[in-house]
């Protein structure tokens, strides 16, 4: 397993930008598949996108497509999600999670590695 932090969460007014920051440690960083998730109040956690070990996959929900971008830095371990056009419906807590090799990028079930989880709140 790898270790993961996230940073970057914040509050931020509706149509503003945010970037989130996932920092990996303990294993080859490269090998593994890159996620973020995140759960809102009352709410199930969802996949909002992730991107492949190889870097060739990318995932993104609907609800993000557009708006959202992920990236990895594999120089230095991270991986990142830019956030644009933020809406009051973006608001959760957001987690990194890491899947070795992973091929399934937006099913939870298949990440073993999980970041403690960084808020993001949104306001009209």
């Amino acid at each position: 397993q790898v270790q993961l932090v996230e940073s970057g969460g914040g509050s931020v007014q509706a149509g503003g930008s945010l970037r989130l920051s996932c920092a990996a440690s303990g294993r080859t960083f490269a090998f593994y598949t890159m996620g973020w998730f995140r759960q809102a109040p009352g709410k199930e956690r969802e996949s909002v996108a992730a991107i492949g070990w190889s870097g060739g996959l990318i995932y993104y929900a609907d609800s993000v497509k557009g708006r959202f971008t992920i990236s990895r830095d594999n120089t230095n371990d991270t991986v990142y999600l830019e956030m644009n056009s933020l809406k009051p419906e973006d608001t959760a807590v957001y987690y990194c999670a890491a899947d070795y090799m992973g091929w399934d990028l937006q099913n939870e079930d298949q990440y073993d590695s999980w970041g403690q989880g960084t808020q993001v709140t949104v306001s009209l």
